[in-house]
C-alpha cells in the first residue's frame, strides 16, 4: 500500500496513477503509421506567427484537444504557417501534416483539401484517433473564413 499525502496508508491513493498508466499503455499499443510517428516526434511548423493574416483556435468538443493555426499570405499564397496543439499523438501529427499540405497553396487550394486527403497523407489512423483529422480540418475551415478577401 502507498502513503497518501496526509500520511495515511491507502490503496486508493495510487488509483489515479494506475488510470494514467493504463491510458498511456493503451495509446502506445495503437498502431500508428511511420508517418504519424514522424510528425509526432518531429512536428513541422510549430510555434506562433507574429502578425498573421488569419488565426483560428478550436477545441474538440469530445476529447478536449486544442489546435491553433495561423497563416501569412504573400502574393495570394500561404507563405508561412504555424500551429500549436495540445492533445494526443494523432492531433499533433495531424496539425504538423496539415501545415505541410497547405504551405505554398492559395486559400482556394487549401479549401479544396478534404479530410480524407489528410488521413491518407498520415498513412491512416486507428479509429479511436480519427477525430484528430476532424479537428485539423475544422480549424483550417475557420482560418480560411477569417482571411481577407
Amino acid at each position: 500500500m502507498a502513503r497518501s499525502p496526509d500520511g495515511l496508508m491507502s490503496r486508493f491513493f495510487i488509483a489515479p496513477f494506475l488510470c494514467v498508466s493504463k491510458v498511456f499503455v493503451a495509446e502506445k499499443m495503437m498502431s500508428y503509421s511511420a508517418t504519424v510517428l514522424d510528425h509526432f516526434e518531429h512536428p513541422r511548423n510549430v510555434g506562433d506567427l507574429p502578425s498573421p493574416d488569419a488565426e483560428a483556435r478550436l477545441e474538440h468538443p469530445v476529447c478536449g484537444d486544442i489546435m491553433t493555426l495561423a497563416v501569412k499570405l504573400a502574393e495570394g499564397r500561404i507563405a508561412q504557417v504555424r500551429y500549436r496543439t495540445r492533445g494526443c499523438v494523432a492531433s499533433i501529427a495531424a496539425g504538423s501534416c496539415l501545415t505541410e499540405m497547405i504551405q505554398g497553396k492559395s486559400p482556394a487550394e487549401a479549401a479544396s483539401l478534404q479530410r480524407e486527403h489528410l488521413l491518407e497523407a498520415l498513412g491512416g489512423l486507428p479509429n479511436a484517433s480519427v477525430h484528430a483529422t476532424h479537428l485539423a480540418m475544422d480549424v483550417l475551415s475557420q482560418l480560411l473564413k477569417k482571411l481577407p478577401r
